[in-house]
């Protein structure tokens, strides 16, 4: 009898590497995508490893897979387009081993800096997409990923989003398969991506893209299901997790329910779009599904009535529904609504975050920031205000540059580069090479925390330990710093705000790059918990200064600052900005 677990999306996944018997995996951590290869590196078989960056974590399963065996990248959306370079090529090359890639969207932002839909890349880069529609099919489309690769000589795309990664499902739990390593030999034609050999590999792409149209109207991936009664001509196209949404509110309704997304049969389509009188494509974000079918000369509604933007809900697609006049026969206001009113949490640093003193003293300093990816990303909001820009992973570092590139010396005496330890080595040390080579003269700052915080404390380069916790080399930044010529390498402890505010005044007037490493491990990571602060009401004025460090364990009731003991972990920083000495570390001490 087949057993059944409770698994999230990306539990599924990582039970289906395991199963299809991978060897090789790597990712770099980034939400919703994170727990995949966390998940995987508890297969002890499967060589896991948190790489660097996207990129590299493409190209060494790319490598594993071209040498025979099979293997797996993830990453989450923006993340791809780190490892689109080897993508598009790797397409051209095929595999040998089967590889499967998972590109984990986050329709809605919930942890990310944009919307984008990778959907497209398979268009762009002409490799088979699939996308799960819950946990169990996660599991299976994985599996069925690596056997498509194999068969049709691809990487796949395994795309899935937010909801379908967190949520949870029942999966069939199934043997692994033997882990084997197909023979390797040298083949210059198909690997070597030289110009006259891409050529061909061009053309072996092309008759790929027609044999897999072909298989899309055949496999069971995707499917039809007929609809009853009076909905029953009302047809819907769609996938994923958007699928279930819409059968819980128009079950009797017809489906063509999609799990390989690229390419699609266009007989298929056209099919189902004869057997019922109206076609409504139904999917979140960009109208991928939507232009491809209209371009098969279907008329369907789409994205002039489903919201373009954010995720897509139940209650979501009632109200687009029956607003377009669809017969919906569940109410379009959800069935019940909470009458509890919670109050806004908007994201803060943690007690005793290792970033709030070199933010608090940017902020004093009045400085242009140049921004990054990172817990240190909520330097933008109150009380700091410090941050002017945030782009992508390793931005802040090459930011910096051409805003004093564009600007002057003048302007480089004021402004500054903050990039986390775990980003700079994903990619600001070739920023910051830049800057060295082309003499400018910027400040650089690594935050680091000795851990990938924001993605829930994953080891890095810098760490010394790798995925599984085993000691790993330990990259030094500071020696990193002075090899590529940097004469001023300095660190600093972020708990110490005299100490952070010299080394900024020094090195802004320094005439060359400068290097300033602020270590303090992560309060969580550490577990760091000294006794906490207390306020001596008789010396507190009510002033507020305090506040100014936007610490969760820092208020002011009845005109006196006060401290709660439970959140405090004793960092201090709120005894070196009183100007009274009202708060004092345990023992009556203040800094």
């Amino acid at each position: 009898m087949t057993k059944y677990e409770l698994l999230s999306g990306n539990e599924a996944i990582a039970r289906g590497v395991y199963e299809a018997g991978v060897k090789v995996a790597a990712a770099y951590p980034g939400t919703p995508s994170t727990e995949i290869l966390e998940n995987v590196a508890r297969y002890d078989r499967i060589l896991s490893q948190w790489a660097p960056n996207e990129k590299v974590a493409l190209e060494v399963a790319a490598g594993a897979s071209i040498a025979g065996a099979k293997a797996f990248a993830a990453m989450k959306h923006v993340g791809l387009n780190v490892a689109a370079d080897p993508l598009m090529t790797f397409s051209y090359t095929g595999v040998n081993g089967g590889m499967v890639l998972v590109s984990a969207d986050d329709p809605a932002m919930h942890s990310s800096q944009n919307e984008q839909d990778n959907r497209y890349y398979g268009l762009i880069a002409k490799l088979p997409v699939l996308e799960p529609a819950d946990s169990g099919e996660a599991k299976d489309f994985t599996l069925k990923a690596y056997e498509i690769s194999e068969v049709f000589d691809t990487p796949v795309i395994l795309r899935t989003t937010t909801r379908v990664n967190h949520s949870k499902s029942f999966v069939a739990i199934n043997e692994p398969a033997e882990i084997t390593v197909k023979d390797y030999k040298k083949d210059p034609g198909k690997y070597v991506m030289t110009p006259a050999n891409a050529v061909g590999r061009h053309k072996a792409v092309e008759e790929r893209r027609l044999a897999l149209t072909e298989y899309a109207g055949q496999t069971e991936l995707n499917r039809v299901e007929a609809g009853s009664g009076d909905f029953g001509d009302i047809g819907f196209i769609t996938a994923g997790i958007s699928y279930q949404y819409l059968k819980e509110i128009m079950p009797d309704a017809s489906y063509l329910k999609l799990g390989l997304l690229w390419p699609l049969n266009e007989n298929m389509i056209l099919d189902f779009a004869a057997g019922v009188k109206q076609v409504i494509v139904v999917e979140e974000l960009e109208p991928v599904l939507e232009t491809q079918i209209r371009a098969m000369g279907v008329s369907c509604r789409g994205k002039d009535i489903i919201p373009r933007q954010g995720e897509l809900s139940e209650e979501t697609l009632r109200r687009a529904l029956a607003g377009a006049g669809l017969p919906v026969w569940v109410t379009p206001e959800p069935a019940y609504v909470s009458e509890q009113k919670l109050p806004v949490r908007p994201p803060i640093l943690c007690p005793g975050c290792s970033h709030r003193g070199m933010f608090y003293t940017l902020n004093a300093m009045e400085l242009c920031v140049s921004g990054d990816i990172g817990c240190y990303a909520l330097g933008s909001a109150a009380p700091f205000e410090s941050i002017d820009t945030t782009i992508c992973m390793g931005a802040s570092v090459g930011g910096a540059f051409g805003m004093e590139l564009a600007r002057g010396d003048g302007f480089a005496e004021g402004c500054v580069a903050v990039i986390g330890d775990s980003t700079f080595f994903h990619s600001g040390i070739t920023g910051l090479m830049d800057i060295v080579y082309n003499k400018g003269r910027s400040t650089v700052i690594v935050l680091d925390n000795s851990t990938t915080a924001m993605t829930g404390h994953q080891d890095n380069p810098g760490t010394g330990k790798d995925i599984k916790g085993e000691p790993a080399p330990l990259i030094d930044i500071e020696m990193l710093g002075a090899s590529l010529g940097i004469r001023r390498v300095r660190t600093v402890d972020p708990f110490d705000l005299k100490a952070c505010r010299e080394a900024l005044e020094e090195e802004l007037a320094a005439p060359e790059v400068s290097l300033i490493v602020a270590r303090r491990a992560c309060a969580l990571y550490s577990k760091l918990r000294d006794p906490a602060c207390r306020v001596e009401e008789g010396d507190c004025v009510g002033c507020k200064a305090c506040l100014k460090l936007g610490c969760p364990a820092l208020s002011v009731s009845d005109g006196k600052a006060k401290v709660d003991a439970l959140m405090c972990v004793g960092c201090g920083l709120c005894t070196q900005v009183c100007p009274k000495h009202a708060i004092r570390k345990a023992g009556g001490s203040h800094e």
